[in-house]
């Protein structure tokens, strides 16, 4: 790799940062790992005792957005141009999307999680039927809507700022609206440097989780396997191997076979168990919880034993949002990249109904087999092997099923693939986020981030288990939080300026909107007699295209620099103006062909093996298609046009009318302006 290509694809102001603070932390914590145990573990009180009323807040704003956009009218909105199409099937779509969000915490906590709260409750006593229905509800609401409100949040930002206003893919952009083109300068640095951060040591906690559940399956499986840090950072680096095997092949090769693979094994594994488990129990007991989950949301989101202090509130909820939160640049960045041509409403519902069903649904099937086996078939055992080793949890209830050895195999294998996936991906969303959010980036950019994720688990593993990996984890989500707060009021202003423009388009589609009247009687015959290919190819070629050079020559005396574009071969004349660090201004006619409309001439009979096409001239900004046509328009009723379009444009960009380069009466000058 030259020189010149390291430069072409590493933003180093962002790259450079982020890999000293990640390479400080690795130096000094292996040079003194029980003294990074200590500041860990002071460092995880201080922040939930002192931010946790902020995580709760924030989450909870983040779900209460979400669900309101996808309410609004503005859940029609395409995540990309009006055009646009889904690059993958729905099952493509959420297999990839549930592999990289929690895959791995799903199979470690989905028994373990339950068990530990009804051995010990936040409230009331233990070993109870009210602890039981306690602790699955408890296991609802941190794995239901909350998190993937926060993996949403970062995802629609995402997405669409980079595929509907061609901003790159990358946190910074979700601050446009506010700051402009200040996201290209230090304050976007900073934040896709916090997002680097935040991403990796989600990841690494992630990883950690994995391989201690992969011990433990693998000292079920083999006795003679200890269970101890050696073998846990040995499966670290095998299993980083085989990610990077995996990131070097790409997304579609890579990550969406993992996914699909994962997907399977996963959902054969639940229908093994309930079907083989108290079937009938677990359907009861998961529309029951699901109604005590959907009635005691709003109490549950803003409780923080403020009354009762004690340490569960940070061990287990605090860790599991934080935990999100700092994972969200990865997973929202991922799954902003596979939902190109989604609409928004599409988006929500997906991300969040259909994943947080799935895991109640999973939660019900293992934990409440498990507390069944517990409390019905005396099989207290469970409790204590799952309070001194969590990771065992999972091992532990295959014992008392048929095929415990094959399933504890397939489960084992089931953690490497969602191990694989999970760093893959990840790699994919650091590197992208290193690199000013261009996705086409060397291989060899992506191992570096493979490995670098293994080394840091591994560090943080020697260091304190899984206390010092829950540190970092909350430590990193408590800037990103904030990010994510101006990122929604920055999505919130966006939405709101489109809504504004949609209206306007609208108004002009309906009302013929600064339309020269002298010229109503060709608009009307170019509407009702349905010309022919050449003639709208003709008009474009003439009329729109001195159209446009006419704008095109004002913009150069102002000092705008734009360009002029006619293909003859596809009838598409095209008006760019470059704006720098801004996005592009694009106004685009295209001939399109249409078939004819059964009502243009009722007389004829239509002919069914022969169908007639019609031609229009349509308009196409860089968002996609306007679904109006401009066919017998004159001259300067095209110029107004693209002046109405432009407007829109520059009030996007945050101008106050005094910013703009000319006031109204310049605007009419511009139309009364001698054409080249």
């Amino acid at each position: 790799m030259t020189k010149t290509a390291l430069r072409s694809t590493i933003l180093l102001p962002v790259f450079l940062p982020a890999v000293f603070i990640i390479l400080l932390l690795v130096i000094g914590t292996i040079s003194n790992p029980e003294l990074a145990g200590q500041v860990f573990s002071v460092t995880l009180k201080w922040i939930t005792e002192t931010f946790g009323w902020f995580y709760m807040l924030s989450v909870a704003i983040f779900l209460v957005f979400i669900v309101c956009v996808a309410a609004s009218s503005w859940g029609n909105i395409k995540l990309g141009p009006d055009h646009a199409q889904p690059q993958y099937s729905f099952a493509e779509w959420f297999a990839m999307l549930f592999s990289a969000g929690y895959g791995v915490a799903l199979l470690y906590f989905g028994v373990a999680e339950p068990v530990l709260h009804y051995a010990s409750p936040p409230a009331g006593a233990a070993e109870t039927v009210d602890a039981a229905k306690q602790a699955m509800q408890i296991a609802f609401f941190h794995w239901g809507f909350h998190i993937w409100a926060i993996y949403g949040i970062v995802g629609l930002v995402l997405a669409y700022f980079a595929f509907r206003h061609g901003l790159p893919l990358s946190i910074r952009s979700a601050l446009y609206p506010l700051i402009g083109d200040k996201i290209y300068g230090p304050i976007g640095h900073t934040v896709d440097v916090f997002a680097i951060l935040g991403t990796l040591f989600g990841i690494a906690t992630t990883l950690g989780l994995s391989v201690t559940q992969i011990n433990a399956g693998l000292h079920y499986l083999w006795p003679s396997i200890p269970i101890n840090t050696t073998v846990q950072i040995t499966a670290i680096a095998i299993i980083t191997a085989a990610a990077t095997l995996s990131v070097v092949a790409g997304m579609d090769k890579g990550v969406k076979r993992l996914s699909i693979v994962n997907m399977t094994l996963a959902v054969s594994l639940m229908a093994f168990v309930f079907f083989i488990g108290p079937t009938i129990h677990i359907l009861e007991s998961f529309l029951q919880n699901t109604g005590s989950y959907l009635s005691g949301i709003v109490e549950r989101t803003f409780n923080l034993q403020a009354y009762s202090r004690s340490d569960w509130i940070g061990n287990w909820t605090l860790f599991i949002f934080g935990w999100t939160i700092a994972w969200a640049p990865f997973v929202g960045m991922f799954i902003a990249k596979i939902s190109r041509g989604r609409t928004i409403r599409q988006f929500v519902v997906g991300v969040m109904l259909v994943p947080t069903i799935f895991t109640f649904l999973w939660f019900s099937v293992f934990g409440d087999t498990a507390l069944n086996l517990i409390m019905n078939e005396g099989f207290n055992t469970l409790i204590t092997d799952v309070q001194a080793n969590q990771a065992v949890a999972l091992f532990q209830l295959f014992e008392v099923l048929p095929l415990s050895f094959i399933i504890s195999l397939l489960t084992v294998i089931l953690i490497i693939t969602f191990f694989v996936t999970s760093s893959d991906s990840g790699s994919l969303v650091i590197d992208s986020l290193a690199s000013g959010g261009n996705i086409n980036t060397p291989a060899w950019q992506r191992v570096f981030w493979a490995v670098l994720e293994g080394a840091v688990a591994a560090v943080l593993l020697v260091a304190g288990g899984l206390s010092a990996l829950q540190t970092m984890t909350i430590a990193s989500a408590l800037p990103f939080a904030i990010i994510m707060l101006i990122a929604t009021a920055g999505l919130w202003r966006a939405l709101t300026i489109e809504g504004h423009r949609d209206t306007s388009l609208q108004a002009h589609a309906l009302n013929g909107r600064n339309i020269n009247l002298s010229h109503w009687k060709r608009r009307l015959a170019a509407m009702v007699n349905y010309p022919n290919k050449e003639k709208v190819h003709t008009f474009i070629s003439s009329v729109v295209v001195q159209a446009m050079q006419a704008v095109q020559a004002e913009l150069k005396a102002r000092q705008w620099h734009a360009e002029v574009d006619f293909d003859t071969d596809l009838g598409r004349a095209h008006l760019t103006v470059l704006r720098h660090e801004h996005v592009d201004f694009v106004y685009d006619i295209r001939l399109t062909e249409h078939p004819m409309p059964s009502f243009a001439y009722p007389e004829l009979k239509p002919e069914i093996d022969n169908i007639e096409m019609y031609y229009k001239a349509d308009v196409f900004l860089r968002r996609g298609g306007q679904s109006y046509d401009v066919y017998g328009y004159s001259e300067d009723d095209i110029v107004k046009d693209i002046l109405d379009q432009f407007e829109n444009y520059l009030h996007f960009l945050g101008n106050s009318p005094g910013e703009l380069p000319w006031d109204m009466a310049e605007h009419d000058d511009m139309l009364n302006s001698d054409k080249p």
